[in-house]
Formats: C-alpha cells, structure tokens, sequence
C-alpha cells in the first residue's frame, strides 16, 4: 500500500521545498502556482483517479460471472494513467486490479507478459492484452458486446 504512495508524497515533498524556495526569494505568485502543478501531478499519479480496486481472484470470478473486462495496473503508470482518462465514466464498468497491492494480480500479469509486469495488461474473456487501445476497451465495456 505505501508503495503506492511513494512517488505522489515525493512530488509534493519537491514541490514544497520548491516553493518554499520561491517565497522565501520574494516570489509568493509563482511559489502558489509551482506548488499547484506539483500537488496536480502527484493527485494523477495517485491511486485516487482510479476505480476501486479489488483481488485479482475476485476480479477473475466476477469477471467469469458478468463479461466484464479485467484491468491490471499499478500507480505511478502513465499507460495505465492514460487508459483511465481515456475510459472516463465507463473506467468503472471494468475490474480494476492494483498489481502492487495484490500478489496474485502481479503473478497473473507477469505470466501473461513472459515474466513481466506490463501494465496495464486487459483480460477479457480469458485472453489478456497488454497496452491495448482504450478505444477498444472501451468497446469491450459497451452493453452491446
């Protein structure tokens, strides 16, 4: 868990000795603004923007049950990153599986990628695909599958 933390407190660690730096040199606009990209970056490379993740032997099951995709990831992935925003609203269709929190979740990524953690790596239907276009996850999310 606190692994997943490390990079998003570390953006907020340089961004505030940054600004801290700048008010102290006079400058209390641009100290506001820098702390402002530095918290922003940290919020996106944070496991908040993401769904609620669950195990990746209750995301199998549910994904069994109901046809929805599987999604392993992990914070601090700008693929993963930039599949979520593509997703939006529909991201939460999907079962979301935190690779650094789950050990079942890395093994099942690390034997679909020949003993890597790629990431984001989408199960459907049993098959995983690794980066796959969000344009086509999305599709694999629509009722009309």
């Amino acid at each position: 868990m606190m692994r997943a933390w490390i990079l998003p407190m570390l953006l907020v660690l340089c961004g505030s000795l940054a600004a801290t730096g700048l008010i102290l040199g006079g400058s209390p606009g641009p100290a506001a603004a820098l702390l402002l990209v530095f918290v922003l970056l940290a919020g996106v490379n944070s496991p908040l923007i993401f769904p609620k993740t669950i195990g990746a032997l209750e995301a199998q099951h549910r994904s069994t049950v109901d046809g929805r995709p599987v999604v392993y990831w992990r914070p601090g992935c700008t693929y993963c990153l930039r599949l979520r925003i593509r997703l939006g609203r529909n991201a939460r269709q999907a079962h979301w599986v935190n690779i650094w929190r789950d050990p079942a979740g890395a093994a099942a990524v690390s034997e679909a990628n020949n003993g890597n953690e790629t990431v984001p790596t989408v199960v459907v239907n049993g098959r995983p695909h690794t980066n796959p276009d969000p344009a086509w996850v999305r599709k694999q999310l629509s009722p009309a599958r």
